[in-house]
């Protein structure tokens, strides 16, 4: 059963009050999506809908829908190749300038939050948002020091509405599972729940502070980023430093101040293959209101990492499969990338390897040539789904965040520097991770430091190996119980094989005879091959 029919009447009213019907000509879609806006129309609301010509129509109604319908928008934001720009231009607007909610509620919640009054707290507390998203808006104000600082606020009463939108999800997710292989092969209700509890994980801001803590030590002294210092947290409020820096997004003010594009880009593709591989860490949140550049030296910027709610972390495994994969596609050895997703665990038994080669081949062989402007990485991962799907490939949900991340990193750098040769940077910075880390001697080091709690762990062994074998014994009795049980079967199987032999050459004998004599002797015979067959079927 369908959950929160009321919520999705909901949001079907406001589609239909925006008029969203109305936004991408009907011949460009396909027919199943021409459906769908089909039945927004019948709706009354969009028979006396205003909303039409509204230049607006799609921001405001990802607000009205809530938090999800927003990030969706904010995701959507960094993808310039793939949406209009009218369509685009409406959801930049989301990055940072969501409708906020009232002053008077956000002052209430910091004073209950950090139990003390606004004006002991701040020397100076501007009531004017500077920024508002989809879980919190952002103050400026001044600590009594003097120090400049921004004030994050979470909204209030948007948790129930998140549970609702995300079991409508799960309950979407089930359906497509049970009815489209790709869907079972992306995992994609564990996909659901894993981001379900990422965004309810944004709403507790003491999370937020201490994982930008912790992004803030790995980037200490760094050259090419700096995170903001956090002051005081709670769960419902953040007060960190205030930064000075503008969007990603705006390139005009790169341009004025005569900053290096292709440099910025460079830094920061190699920011994210830092944050990946070598902190493990890396910011799975990252559209253009969240990564700002600093403006106060122009010969030498560095980015700005705000909003570290969302992050993703890989096993060590993962991180070493795809480094690996990633170095296999530059190299145009897509062979050997089939063998390392192979040894992932990744492709089922009985696979076609060969041919699983060709496709990659095929798919993904063109892009490693090609500068970011002439990446259609979107298009690129759509076809290698569709290869997932029909090679049955296993793909860990643990993956979909960083390539999520990933879709936001290329609608990023192709905006900032086009033509930013993405493999020729990336393949020193993998190769060296990858031999770094299958270092023997590295990996000699690691195993003495875990000799401490292997030497712990020793007092277990002698009960452990006791558990083992009388496992492996009472394993042994099973086993040796079955093949009694075979034995006997294949016993009573050769029996019956003797007996049907000779039931069959017996009743064959009878009726040749019977045919061949006077009738007498052959109703004789004819009764005994009867009792011989019912003696058959009794046995």
């Amino acid at each position: 059963m369908i959950p929160h029919i009321k919520r999705l009447f909901e949001l079907w009213q406001i589609a239909a009050h925006y008029r969203l019907d109305t936004l991408f000509p009907a011949e460009e879609l396909p027919v199943k999506a021409r459906h769908a806006l089909n039945v927004i129309k019948t709706h009354p609301a969009a028979w006396s809908s205003r909303e039409k010509k509204n230049p607006l129509k799609l921001k405001e109604a990802l607000e009205d829908m809530g938090p999800l319908a927003i990030k969706l928008g904010q995701l959507l934001s960094t993808r310039r190749d793939l949406i209009p720009p009218e369509i685009l231009s409406q959801l930049v607007l989301l990055q940072d300038r969501v409708k906020p909610f009232d002053v008077q509620l956000a002052k209430q919640r910091i004073q209950e939050s950090l139990k003390a009054d606004v004006s002991t707290l701040f020397s100076r507390f501007d009531e004017q948002p500077l920024a508002a998203a989809s879980i919190a808006q952002v103050h400026t104000a001044a600590l009594h020091d003097g120090r400049e600082v921004v004030v994050k606020v979470t909204r209030p009463d948007i948790r129930n509405q998140i549970l609702q939108d995300f079991e409508i999800l799960a309950w979407l997710g089930d359906w497509l599972e049970n009815r489209i292989e790709a869907a079972r092969a992306l995992h994609l209700s564990e996909i659901i729940q894993d981001y379900r509890q990422i965004i309810l994980n944004e709403l507790d801001l003491s999370l937020e502070a201490d994982n930008t803590r912790r992004m803030r030590h790995y980037f200490t002294g760094s050259s090419m980023m700096y995170v903001p210092e956090v002051y005081m947290d709670s769960k419902d409020v953040m007060v960190a430093e205030r930064i000075t820096g503008v969007p990603i997004s705006d390139t005009a003010t790169f341009d004025r101040l005569g900053m290096d594009r292709a440099d910025l880009a460079e830094k920061g593709l190699t920011i994210f293959f830092t944050q990946v591989f070598r902190d493990n860490f890396f910011h799975a949140d990252m559209h253009p209101g969240n990564v700002f550049v600093e403006t106060i030296n122009p010969s030498n910027p560095r980015f700005i990492a705000l909003d570290c709610a969302i992050m993703g972390e890989l096993s060590k495994h993962d991180q070493m499969t795809i480094a690996r994969m990633l170095l296999a596609v530059m190299n145009s050895n897509f062979m050997q990338l089939v063998q390392i997703v192979h040894q992932a665990g990744w492709i089922p038994p009985g696979t076609d390897q060969d041919a699983l080669s060709r496709e990659m081949r095929r798919t993904v062989g063109p892009m490693v040539s090609k500068p970011m402007d002439q990446l259609d990485f979107a298009g690129i991962l759509i076809q290698v789904m569709d290869i997932a799907r029909r090679f049955h490939l296993e793909i860990p949900p643990q993956l979909m965040l960083l390539l999520k991340t990933l879709v936001h990193v290329e609608g990023l750098g192709t905006d900032l520097y086009p033509q930013l040769d993405i493999w020729k940077l990336a393949k020193p910075i993998l190769t060296e991770w990858v031999k770094a880390n299958m270092n023997p001697v590295k990996n000699m080091k690691e195993l003495g430091q875990q000799i401490p709690d292997l030497l712990l762990g020793a007092q277990d062994l002698p009960s452990l190996l006791i558990d083992s074998l009388n496992g492996l014994k009472n394993q042994s009795a099973w086993h040796d119980k079955q093949l009694k049980e075979i034995q006997q079967m294949r016993l009573q199987m050769q029996q019956q094989q003797r007996r049907s032999w000779v039931f069959g050459s017996s009743l064959l004998i009878l009726l040749t005879i019977a045919i061949i004599t006077p009738w007498f002797v052959s109703v004789v015979l004819i009764v005994l091959s009867s009792l011989l067959a019912l003696w058959r079927v009794v046995k």
